[in-house]
This record gives C-alpha cells, sequence and structure tokens, in this order.
C-alpha cells in the first residue's frame, strides 16, 4: 500500500506539471545555436515552447539585452538546448540536463562567473526543475543543479511562469534572488482568459528585471 502511495503521489507530481505547463505551448520554428564566453555574467535563458530568436523572441532576446545595457559588466548568452515541445514528455527533464551541464562545464571554464537563470513559460518549468521545486521531483530525466553552484547564481528570472499557477515557487535558497512576472490575464501563470497577454505582455517588464538583476549583483 505504502508504495502504490508513492507511485500515486509521483503521477500527481507529474501530471501537475504536465497540466501547468501545457497551458503554455506557443506554436513558432525553431531557434539557432550560438557560442559562448567568460564573460562576468551569463544569462542562461530557457525559451518557451517553440519559441523563435536565439534566446527567444518575446522575452529571452528582449531581456538579454535590457540586461547587456543595464549592468555595469560584461554579458554573455546561453540557450537552454531542449525540445520546447509540450508533444514530448522528456522535453522539460532534458532542458534541465543540458542547463545543468552547461552550467557545470561553464563554471569549470570561467571561475569568476556568474549566472542569471531566466525561464518563460514552459522554460521556466526547466528552471524549477533544475533548481529542485518540490513540484518537479518526478519529472522524467530530471536533473539538479549541484549545490556549490546555486551560490554563483545571481538572479533567477521567471516569465509566464507555470507553477505559479499552481502555488509553488523556487525552494528557499534562492527566494531572495528570484523575480517572478505575471501579465494580469495571463492564462499559463494567472489563469486569465487572455492568451495574448502571455505573449505580447512582458515586454515591459524587462527594465524592471534589469534592475532586479543589478540590485544582486
Amino acid at each position: 500500500m505504502g508504495d502504490r502511495k508513492v507511485l500515486l503521489s509521483g503521477k500527481w507530481r507529474i501530471a501537475g506539471v504536465a497540466a501547468a505547463v501545457v497551458t503554455a505551448g506557443l506554436l513558432y520554428p525553431a531557434p539557432r545555436a550560438q557560442a559562448q564566453s567568460c564573460a562576468a555574467v551569463e544569462v542562461v535563458v530557457a525559451r518557451g515552447t517553440q519559441e523563435p530568436g536565439y534566446l527567444g523572441s518575446a522575452v529571452g532576446d528582449p531581456l538579454f539585452a535590457a540586461l547587456r545595457e543595464r549592468l555595469p559588466v560584461d554579458v554573455d548568452g546561453y540557450r537552454v538546448n531542449y525540445p520546447a515541445d509540450l508533444t514530448d514528455p522528456a522535453s522539460v527533464g532534458d532542458g534541465s540536463a543540458d542547463l545543468v551541464a552547461h552550467m557545470v562545464s561553464q563554471a569549470a571554464a570561467c571561475p569568476a562567473q556568474r549566472f542569471v537563470l531566466a525561464g518563460y513559460s514552459q522554460g521556466a518549468a526547466v528552471v524549477h526543475t533544475a533548481l529542485g521545486t518540490g513540484l518537479t521531483d518526478d519529472i522524467p530525466g530530471a536533473v539538479r543543479l549541484p549545490g556549490e553552484l546555486g551560490a554563483r547564481v545571481t538572479a533567477v528570472l521567471l516569465f509566464g511562469d507555470p507553477m505559479r499557477l499552481v502555488g509553488w515557487s523556487v525552494p528557499g535558497p534562492y527566494l531572495g534572488r528570484t523575480g517572478n512576472w505575471c501579465a494580469p490575464g495571463d492564462p499559463v501563470c494567472a489563469g486569465g482568459l487572455d492568451p495574448q497577454a502571455h505573449v505580447v505582455a512582458y515586454a515591459d517588464d524587462m527594465g524592471a528585471a534589469a534592475n532586479f538583476t543589478a540590485d544582486r549583483l
């Protein structure tokens, strides 16, 4: 009976994440890859579902531009390499694996580098999974960020976060470093009825996100 309860709990967790993420589906062409360097700060972005652009046209690209303008140090960006596909049950887990593998490699190559983690829509679920948010415990293929790298995360920036809709936030050590933006009417993070709010509303939050990050450098 105990094993059955654990199994049912695991199914509930996966179903909860799936239900939260499935509303975040945006149909976009695939983005391109780009090489990285040892900038003082690297912005690691998990884009929304099939979102276009290098880091994501709705959030990642304008966020990166705002951070480069606002932060008093050199900034580089990395696009998390994952399917960003709601029909792929391994999508979020694959995203967490790539995010963590990249950060481990990058941290070793660039010992002084700090990181900003950003996620939009399904990408926010990827960031939650990498950080170890409880609801993601049973995500297939989930990979967690090693604790020693957590101290090098300057800020976590989440937009249209499906975990917010179901009442979950990042683990305690990251709370003071996390900004979470949810547009009024966004069905993904607020349970609203305006799908366009999920797609176009976050452009107005880039300045606030850049200031939030600068205050934590």
